[in-house]
């Protein structure tokens, strides 16, 4: 008996949510193993379009495209989503907190078994994909070692105006469906982490605001480009995508200290039970898709 499309839907967006809150690991890869990233990306710009239409007061226009999303499928999975975050967060970072190696090596092994996986989903692979993979890949390791840490220590205090909690939100939402980057390090790298939290906190919904305003319009000004380069460019950008997998694993490298630091070291000190852990996640992933491929082939 198939399982019903909500109830599928919310278990995708439970993994995908339990994805966003690790460190380095993104939903968009989730997602991406999944088989419902590009999917994905056609529901958000179509309803980017009904935005669009509204605000040019095309509102004619607006029913139409209404229609044109996906409302269960999308709903049920930003349902799973938020359900994740709620229930497994403080689990998680617990877990993160206490076996920082261990977990690390978990999601390092996660993620190389979805490059594995989204590699057979390039249909044509030529000299071009593998030079667009391996440059994306170089360029996201350089960045993410400009910086040592993913957390920062700086107090939870509101400095910045609302104008820079709009561009971070518009840039860290970016990130957030792309996968392989994790949007709440973008905010470490933009200097703004603590800024957000100090906003929730604080309950400044002035900061807030704009931050949420810039997701919906960083989100849909993106979308909009994705969806067209999914369509035109199809393994160019899945190529890309393999590349900013790939160059993340900086971060999921379990030593020195986990998902805390951006440095690599040399396997030391609890090597036997990560390298397993990462073994296993890989083999989870692979498993994962080959029965997935299966159920669609039957």
């Amino acid at each position: 008996m198939p399982i019903p499309t909500p109830v599928a839907q919310l278990a995708r967006g439970f993994a995908m949510g339990a994805a966003d809150i690790v460190p380095g690991v993104s939903g968009g890869t989730v997602a991406l193993v999944l088989g419902i990233y590009e999917r994905l990306i056609r529901n958000v710009h179509a309803g980017a379009h009904v935005l669009k239409e509204a605000l040019r007061g095309r509102f004619s226009e607006v029913g139409p495209s209404i229609r044109k999303v996906e409302w269960l499928w999308l709903v049920s999975l930003l349902a799973g989503i938020l359900v994740a975050v709620a229930a497994l967060s403080s689990v998680l970072e617990r877990l993160l907190e206490e076996q920082p190696v261990r977990m690390a090596a978990l999601f390092f092994g996660l993620v190389a078994g979805s490059i594995v996986v989204a590699w057979r989903l390039v249909r044509r692979k030529t000299w071009i994909e593998f030079a667009v993979m391996l440059v994306v890949a170089l360029a996201l390791f350089l960045v993410l070692g400009l910086r040592s840490d993913t957390e920062s220590d700086a107090a939870e205090v509101v400095t910045r105006s609302p104008w820079v909690f709009f561009g971070a939100g518009a840039i860290a939402i970016c990130a957030m469906i792309l996968p392989g980057i994790s949007g709440s390090f973008i905010l470490v790298m933009l200097g703004m982490y603590t800024e957000v939290l100090g906003a929730v906190n604080d309950r400044d919904f002035a900061s807030l605001g704009a931050f949420m305003l810039g997701c919906v319009v960083g989100l849909a000004l993106f979308s909009t480009v994705l969806n067209w380069a999914l369509e035109h460019h199809h393994d160019v950008v899945m190529s890309a995508m393999i590349g900013l997998m790939l160059g993340s694993l900086r971060v999921l490298w379990p030593w020195p200290g986990g998902t805390d630091t951006t440095d690599l070291a040399a396997p030391s000190g609890d090597v036997v039970v990560p390298i397993l852990l990462a073994v296993g996640g890989a083999a989870v992933v692979l498993t994962v898709e080959l029965v997935a491929t299966r159920l669609n082939d039957a």
